[in-house]
């Protein structure tokens, strides 16, 4: 058995699909298929089971790939160590993360942490908390960062930092009615986000179900709910950290309501089974070691 084998049932096992493996390496689908039918008669066994268009691992493929992919990350771990005692830590870091953190938070990190290690180079992608789910699944980054927790197996969590959603409206706004969620004109984010998922999951603890709020509006990013309240076409919870200078400048205004704050948390995800090189490891390490936060 190959190496190669491994590295193209682990391709079709992740894309689902042969053609979009063979693109992804470089190779033909012929031959892609003939190496899985290779490994397939070296076990003795069905590994993938085709369906319509897309390809899902069998019991005993999934027990393969668990283990494929264990020794491709001690073999990517193996040539990651030998060029970092070489190079020390460089290279190019992809980091994906959702909104608030990727606009407010990481770029601040990156700089510090690029000041420390000035042979990174790095790469910061944003979108919703399950485009970034996605994306480290499917191997486009190194980690992510996203505002919602994930119960996805494949995926190790580290808590990063807590963040608080504040209620907001425009400046004029008379503070009215706020002891009722229910009665009030809402923004909300899109499905996906993770003030979203935070302010659903608050609602869920009050025993308020979404359908009897008046959700005027769903906007697919923070800067885009920040214009439309401040247009007062409704209130929307927002994260404190855009919010903050908003409010201090008194173009948003801060509306308390009854009941405990809405609070989430940003996570740090990771692959479980793949490897992570050193470059990975020492920046996950630096943002929850606090040294991101110095000034």
């Amino acid at each position: 058995m190959e190496l190669r084998y491994l590295e193209i049932f682990c391709a079709v096992v992740e894309r689902k699909s042969f053609s979009r493996a063979a693109e992804r390496l470089h190779l033909t689908q012929p031959t892609i298929s003939f190496h899985i039918k290779a490994l397939e008669e070296e076990f003795s066994t069905r590994l993938l089971d085709r369906l319509g268009r897309s390809i899902t691992p069998t019991r005993e493929g999934e027990i393969l790939y668990r283990y494929a992919r264990e020794i491709l990350s001690l073999k990517e771990g193996v040539r990651d160590a030998m060029e970092r005692l070489r190079a020390g830590v460089s290279g190019k870091l992809l980091v994906a993360a959702s909104t608030i953190p990727g606009e407010y938070l990481l770029p601040g990190h990156l700089a510090r942490f690029v000041a420390i290690y000035p042979e990174v180079f790095p790469s910061l992608r944003i979108g919703d908390s399950g485009e970034i789910h996605r994306s480290v699944l499917e191997g486009e980054c190194d980690l992510g960062i996203i505002g919602s927790p994930t119960k996805d197996r494949n995926l190790r969590t580290r808590r990063f930092l807590d963040d608080e959603l504040v209620l907001v409206a425009a400046p004029g706004y008379e503070a009215r009615g706020t002891k009722d969620l229910r009665s009030l004109p809402l923004l909300m984010r899109e499905t996906g986000s993770g003030s979203r998922a935070a302010v659903e999951e608050h609602l869920k603890k009050r025993n308020i179900p979404l359908g009897e709020l008046r959700v005027v509006a769903e906007l697919g990013s923070s800067q885009a709910l920040i214009r439309a309240v401040r247009e007062g076409m409704g209130l929307a919870f927002i994260s404190r950290l855009p919010a903050a200078e908003e409010i201090r400048r008194k173009t948003l205004k801060e509306i308390k309501f009854s009941g405990s704050p809405v609070t989430r948390s940003f996570h740090i995800i990771t692959h479980r089974l793949r490897h992570h090189s050193p470059l990975c490891a020492t920046f996950a390490d630096f943002l929850v070691s606090g040294r991101a936060g110095a000034r």
